[in-house]
């Protein structure tokens, strides 16, 4: 595949839209405050800022020119800002499991990302897009890249897992399925 191609495909999956907003989507537990995954990003961070010069038509996979923009793009993303104001807020947001550890009684740890096949089938997003999750109690009935809520306290805390970089960690205290709103 054409370097263009590929790296096209990966921008426009991490500047997709988290899901769509159309469901029948069950309310968020109490004191929590459903999020966009926009609000996890400072508002002046542009993660494609420092690419914006660089002519991607003429890159082919084989190009070292193309190997060295990818490193410097993952050593960016690996340390996207957070937005700190977001610390401490207890929230509900969208998204999708990339499992990290399941045991017998269920899911105990994952990554929660933004759109379908991050951190699984393509590089991962910027760290600033991925919330590193430990549900209160293992969840069970969930398997990769399911859509799910999750409701907990979001911190910013750094994670370096073997699936991606995470900003954000929750100790959730809600998971359930996500379910979009029946077609008419």
């Amino acid at each position: 595949m054409a370097m263009k191609t590929w790296l096209t495909g990966l921008l426009a999956l991490a500047l997709m839209a988290p899901l769509a907003q159309a469901q029948d989507k069950p309310a968020p537990r109490a004191g929590h405050t459903e999020i966009s995954w926009d609000e996890l990003v400072p508002a002046d961070w542009d993660p494609l800022k420092q690419f914006k010069d660089m002519n991607f038509g003429v890159l082919s996979d084989a190009d070292p020119k193309a190997a060295a923009m990818l490193k410097k793009m993952r050593e960016v993303w690996d340390n996207a800002p957070v937005n700190n104001k977001m610390d401490g807020r207890a929230i509900r947001i969208p998204g999708y499991i990339v499992p990290l550890e399941e045991g017998k009684n269920g899911m105990t740890e994952f990554l929660l990302v933004p759109y379908f096949g991050a951190c699984i089938h393509s590089p991962p997003p910027p760290a600033n897009q991925i919330i590193h999750v430990k549900p209160k109690t293992p969840t069970k009935g969930f398997k990769s890249m399911d859509t799910v809520w999750i409701d907990g306290t979001l911190r910013t805390l750094r994670s370096d897992t073997f699936m991606g970089v995470s900003s954000y960690r929750m100790e959730a205290v809600g998971v359930e399925r996500y379910v979009e709103k029946p077609a008419k």
